[in-house]
């Protein structure tokens, strides 16, 4: 898990996976409580995070992309694409990011 740290693509890893997570706590915990309990506190403090996480992961994933010459049809597309499906950053870290 350290060594993720000490590469561009590892701590883009590391950015989808916080993201995916978030994601999960906004919708699985956050959002329920809102509705079912009248509670919204946890939806403004996870849903900040998950907005900062997701443009932290995009810009990122754009940057490495232009430093590392990725062919924007093969890899950029399809990393972008997957910050705006649902969890799709961990299928992208399975499938993609972690073979380069």
């Amino acid at each position: 898990m350290m060594d993720l740290f000490k590469t561009k693509i590892g701590r883009l890893r590391i950015l989808a996976i916080l993201e995916g997570i978030s994601l999960l706590s906004l919708v699985c915990i956050a959002v329920p409580m809102k509705y079912w309990m009248g509670n919204p506190l946890f939806v403004r403090l996870i849903g900040p995070v998950h907005g900062t996480l997701f443009l932290l992961f995009l810009f990122n994933t754009l940057s490495i992309g232009v430093e590392q010459n990725w062919k924007f049809k093969e890899i950029t597309w399809k990393v972008i694409l997957a910050c705006f499906i649902p969890f799709g950053t961990f299928y992208i870290d399975w499938k993609i990011l972690s073979k380069l």
